[in-house]
């Protein structure tokens, strides 16, 4: 007897239990809510995107017509050929004939110098003071090795230019001779070498130097008579 009351009762409950199913699938029904459920699935989990193929770049050539002006347009086109042109040569004097024989060049003694600074003294006064002048004895820096020729500071100051210039020596035959002043070092650089070959200096030499103009010296060249070997 007991038996059969708890065997309808779990079959009271199952019922029960599958009504409720029942009823609970159709409010589901009623509000859309599978379909939804399933949309959100299906959003929630994206396909893959394939990967984007890019196209080769490609660079079409063409041929462009030069456009030419009417006066032109009917004449040949021009050809354009490399031309070739001789390099420039700067002739330099030659002055053999007029040069000393300087194989057995000396040094000047002290009597021989001090004589051709007595001489160039005598011009320099003789020359009057029309123009700035000064005298100058020659040294073997002055007239071999580097060539240089330092001038005096305080004439330099009172007469030259303030800045570097082309100075030019002009000798007593008329030739010019340009050279390089630079005024800080108060001297003249390149170009005085060409002037000093040219006139055969040599040490005792003494060089009378007049400012003619404002970056022209005039020039007289006093020789030493006598030296000694070196």
């Amino acid at each position: 007897m007991g038996k059969m009351v708890m065997a309808k009762s779990k079959l009271s409950y199952e019922e029960s239990r599958r009504q409720r199913l029942e009823e609970n699938k159709k409010r589901m029904e009623a509000l859309n809510l599978p379909q939804l459920a399933q949309a959100i699935k299906t959003t929630s989990s994206p396909k893959p995107s394939p990967m984007k193929r890019t196209k080769p770049r490609t660079v079409e050539k063409q041929m462009v017509v030069v456009r030419r002006s009417s006066r032109v347009a009917n004449l040949p086109t021009p050809v354009y050929k490399e031309v070739v042109v001789d390099r420039v040569m700067i002739p330099r004097k030659s002055y053999s004939s007029r040069h000393r024989d300087l194989s057995n060049r000396v040094y000047a003694s002290d009597e021989a110098r001090a004589e051709a600074m007595e001489r160039a003294a005598n011009l320099e006064s003789g020359l009057g003071s029309d123009h700035p002048i000064f005298v100058k004895t020659m040294l073997p820096s002055h007239v071999s090795g580097g060539f240089w020729l330092g001038l005096q500071v305080q004439f330099c100051k009172e007469h030259l230019p303030k800045g570097d210039e082309v100075m030019t020596l002009i000798d007593e035959d008329g030739n010019e001779y340009p050279t390089i002043y630079l005024a800080r070092k108060t001297g003249l650089s390149g170009g005085w070498k060409g002037f000093a070959v040219a006139h055969d200096l040599v040490d005792g030499d003494a060089l009378v130097f007049q400012l003619i103009r404002r970056t022209s010296f005039k020039v007289y060249i006093l020789r030493v008579e006598d030296g000694k070997k070196l």
